[in-house]
């Protein structure tokens, strides 16, 4: 049963039928075989005579090959194979062929399925009936006379007579099998002829590295716009809900930092999930240092800031640092709110600095000293983390732990992206 199966099933069918495929795709090929083969004077005899049919065979696999170069049959090809070759998709490769060593490859199975699908669907048109044929010779007098007339006389033998039905089912047995095998062959060599090369693993991890950054990307700015205001709001909130019934001034003023906290924030959503539809990778998105002043005034906390320089102006620091020193310093106030002690009139100290010399942007936060979150909180915090990659995805670094009886977190970064590339091109230099 399992051979009969493996001869007559499902997948076995599905695989002839991409044989046939393959052998109406020779035709064209094989068609101008036979010009050629007529041309060179065998055109009387070319569709008798087996030896001519072979050579125009033999010159038709070339031209397929030479077709096989174009980049879109290989798409077409692993379509087909995926869905008649029972072969897993995870070992084909996707898109068309770019490198010559893919295009190589894909000729190779593109003249292998066109070689194989013409012999079985010569054999699919011509032997059942002709065992079809055989099988009946016992049965009908008429066919006898006719097939056997110039026979040899031992094909008129009672036995062979007897024998003929079993000759004609062999027959269409050996053209399953052949078909079953020739399918296999064709499977077998897919994931080798059709699978992906070395340069189109590095195009698909590169398409993943990229796509992985996006998602790290969004995940650092929702981390900081989302938990900053949660950590602001509830702050809030818990304040004005002790002295609700004694200082309705402070409620008040409460709620009004609540809802542009909360208001500021719907807007910074926007802005990161705008990220998804921006068509220029890179422009900045989401605000920046001249942003800041309304962070501050309604971040839950007090701040004394101090500045060096005009960081706001662009023509003095990159949008897209402004952008990224926005962030750091946004977890920087996230994590005082949340790890200063508990006293929400615990003072921050901010200093945001613009050294022209070393043509570095330098950010200072400093507050007292509370229970310090680990690098990566349980439940999916990344604050410092984060802080850390986006200062090292600019050029620069970060740092933070107890300095002198407080908690301090130091960001460098450059000033420009301009110099963020040229740092990434002196470190690639070392490497």
């Amino acid at each position: 049963m399992r051979f009969l199966a493996a001869l007559f099933g499902g997948r076995a069918r599905l695989r002839w039928l991409h044989l046939i495929i393959g052998g109406a795709l020779l035709m064209p090929y094989f068609l101008v075989g036979t010009v050629l083969v007529g041309m060179a004077g065998g055109g009387e005899q070319l569709f008798s005579s087996l030896p001519a049919q072979f050579v125009a065979f033999g010159l038709a696999l070339p031209m397929a090959a030479v077709t096989g170069f174009f980049a879109l049959v290989r798409p077409l090809s692993v379509a087909a194979a995926r869905a008649l070759c029972g072969v897993p998709p995870a070992v084909l490769a996707d898109g068309p062929a770019r490198t010559r060593q893919a295009r190589v490859r894909t000729a190779g199975w593109y003249t292998l399925h066109l070689a194989l699908g013409g012999i079985i669907s010569g054999a699919t048109l011509a032997l059942p009936p002709f065992a079809v044929a055989v099988i009946a010779l016992p049965f009908f007098a008429g066919l006898r006379e006719t097939w056997l007339l110039d026979g040899p006389e031992a094909l008129r033998e009672p036995w062979a007579l007897a024998l003929a039905p079993f000759a004609g089912l062999a027959m269409l047995l050996a053209l399953a099998l052949a078909a079953a095998v020739a399918g296999e062959v064709l499977a077998r060599r897919a994931p080798v002829l059709l699978g992906p090369t070395p340069e189109d693993r590095l195009a698909a991890a590169e398409r993943r590295a990229a796509d992985l950054a996006v998602r790290n990307r969004l995940a650092r700015e929702l981390h900081d716009s989302v938990g900053h205001a949660l950590s602001a709001v509830t702050l809030q909130a818990g304040a004005a809900r002790r002295v609700l019934d004694r200082d309705p001034d402070f409620v008040r003023e409460a709620l009004t930092a609540i809802e542009e906290t909360t208001r500021r924030t719907v807007g910074e959503l926007d802005s990161v999930l705008g990220l998804l539809r921006q068509d220029e990778e890179g422009a900045p998105y989401g605000p920046g240092l001249d942003a800041l002043g309304g962070l501050l005034a309604h971040c839950g906390v007090p701040v004394a800031y101090e500045r060096e320089g005009d960081p706001e102006d662009p023509g003095v620091v990159d949008p897209v640092v402004a952008r990224e020193a926005y962030r750091i310093v946004q977890e920087g106030l996230s994590n005082a709110l949340r790890h200063g002690g508990g006293d929400a009139a615990s003072p921050v100290r901010l200093l945001i600095a613009v050294r022209e010399r070393e043509r570095e942007l330098m950010i200072v936060m400093e507050n007292p000293l509370g229970e310090r979150p680990a690098v990566a909180r349980p439940g999916g915090g990344r604050g410092l983390r984060g802080v850390a990659e986006r200062a090292v995805l600019l050029g620069g670094r970060a740092e933070a732990g107890p300095y002198d009886g407080v908690w301090r977190l130091t960001a460098r970064l450059p000033l420009t992206t301009a110099e963020v590339t040229g740092t990434a091109g002196r470190a690639e230099g070392r490497r």
